[in-house]
């Protein structure tokens, strides 16, 4: 049997308690708390008032409109953690043999986001309210099927 080496080369984080990895390391050893009263939606009859968001998070400080619509907020979080973690890896995307390179993302589901809206779709307009993109934005995974896709790996 033959060891193989896994190697992390760079890190990167859109969390809570930190927009960057670096923020992210101080927030956690300071022990700063994430979790905020929820403001996006009325809490009104829910027993949990507040939620761990990523605060002040814009899509279009990062993506395009059309790119935008086509991504859940998970993807679009993925995206951008994962642009920090390459850049800090120095690694050269042209020079790597890209067949070697794996994205791994545990995630327990995928985009929530999507699956309430467009469930708001479906009820207000039927089918036809629908996205075409519902299926792809909704499944676990589009996270690491999105990171692949924009670095060819």
């Amino acid at each position: 049997m033959t060891t193989r080496r896994v190697v992390v080369t760079g890190i990167g984080a859109l969390t809570p308690i930190g927009k960057s990895a670096p923020d992210f390391w101080n927030g956690l050893i300071s022990g700063k708390s994430g979790a905020k009263t929820i403001e996006h939606f009325d809490t009104e009859g829910f027993p949990t008032k507040f939620a761990a968001t990523i605060p002040e998070y814009e899509s279009s400080d990062y993506f395009d409109r059309k790119e935008a619509r086509r991504l859940d907020n998970v993807a679009q979080y993925a995206l951008v953690a994962s642009e920090e973690a390459i850049k800090d890896s120095s690694i050269d995307l042209e020079s790597i043999d890209k067949d070697r390179v794996a994205v791994i993302v545990g995630t327990g589901i995928g985009g929530m986001k999507t699956f309430y809206d467009q469930s708001i779709e479906f009820h207000n307009r039927g089918a036809r309210g629908v996205s075409p993109f519902f299926i792809p934005m909704l499944i676990p995974d589009l996270v690491p099927g999105q990171i692949s896709i924009k670095y060819g790996f």
